[in-house]
């Protein structure tokens, strides 16, 4: 085992910072180095103590969190994990955050927040672990990476997009659809993420993309130029409808360790969609749609993954690529082409060449 990830507690609840400080040392892996009550004493803590990950709550006194968050990427780009409330209020901030250069959050009740944490444990220290992984240079990239003016235009020849993201995917999502043209294909999305954050990440996106962006609800016709993403309390499925599809949602139990999971859409959209489909993994924490994209592609769908230099977490595109699910690997600045190319048909011509050269 390596040294271990050395971690900055930021709370101005002295409850929150010892109860966050006893969950994470109780991993062998994780050494707290210190704690602050507010941005300023975290301020010197982090020139002082120098730690891989810091944990940063969203409402701080002297300055609030997203003020401190920009300053540290600004001077010091840095993993860092908001601690958010389940709220919509604590949505909307933490999505800004993740906008800002925020890894990651973990969003806890906001009533009796010091009860209900331990019971996240297991996801703290494991965010905290990834976040000590995470490609920063990356991170920045992605946010500055321009969007098209013009988005290239393309017929969408029946086809339907399925696209899985967790870790680093509120980000990435966006540069994808917004390199997409406006009348582009169905869409269809699974983003780990809990029940009110996504409404607000769908209306974030909708705001700001070209294409009509929604929280998927319960028997939704699925239509061109518009983007359903999987509530935070329900699985996403697609269904045959006549001639046409609808959403369908399933709150049963987790699936790869998430509600919603990427391999429940992927398994979905292989079974009734099958080669008229195309399938994107990107950035992600795990392995959650590495065997939905395999069943995807047996099933003749295209299928395309975000490769490792400018994936935040190049865990679940990676598990889909050595299990065969991905065609084609690319940038996350090429996702949006390979997308098109795949519904002109292009990239299963690009791929066959490939294997011909090989050959």
């Amino acid at each position: 085992m390596g040294k271990p990830v050395r971690v900055l507690i930021v709370d101005d609840s002295a409850l929150i910072r010892q109860l966050l400080t006893t969950l994470l040392s109780a991993d062998p892996e994780i050494e707290v180095v210190g704690t602050a009550d507010d941005p300023i004493a975290a301020r010197e803590r982090i020139k002082a103590l120098n730690p891989d990950v810091v944990t940063l709550d969203v409402e701080m006194p002297h300055m609030d969190g997203i003020t401190f968050l920009r300053k540290i990427m600004t001077l010091r780009p840095m993993p860092v994990i908001m601690i958010s409330t389940l709220t919509q209020a604590g949505a909307d901030i933490t999505l800004e955050a993740l906008e800002i250069g925020a890894v990651d959050f973990i969003a806890k009740p906001s009533t009796d927040a010091a009860h209900a944490l331990p019971a996240l444990a297991g996801e703290l220290r494991a965010k905290v672990k990834a976040a000590a992984r995470t490609r920063i240079a990356a991170r920045a990239a992605m946010i500055q990476a321009p969007a098209r003016k013009v988005a290239r235009s393309v017929r969408a020849n029946g086809k339907i997009v399925a696209i899985g993201a967790s870790t680093g995917g509120v980000e990435a999502l966006k540069v994808v659809l917004m390199n997409l043209p406006a009348d582009c294909p169905p869409i269809l999305i699974t983003q780990h993420m809990p029940p009110r954050f996504t409404a607000a990440f769908a209306q974030r996106l909708n705001r700001e993309c070209p294409m009509t962006v929604s929280e998927a609800a319960d028997g939704d016709v699925i239509e061109q130029g518009h983007v359903y993403i999987a509530p935070g309390s329900h699985h996403l499925q697609i269904v045959k409808s006549g001639v046409g599809y609808r959403c369908a949602l399933d709150a049963g139990e987790a699936v790869t360790g998430h509600r919603p999971s990427v391999d429940v859409l992927f398994r979905s959209v292989a079974r009734v969609v099958g080669k008229s489909a195309v399938g994107v993994i990107l950035t992600g924490m795990g392995k959650d749609g590495a065997d939905g994209l395999v069943e995807m592609r047996k099933a003749g769908a295209l299928t395309i993954g975000q490769d490792e230099a400018s994936a935040l977490i190049y865990g679940m595109p990676h598990v889909a690529f050595e299990r065969g699910g991905v065609m084609r690997q690319c940038s996350l600045n090429q996702v949006a082409d390979a997308i098109l190319d795949a519904c002109e048909g292009k990239l299963e011509q690009n791929t066959l060449q490939r294997m011909a050269h090989a050959i």
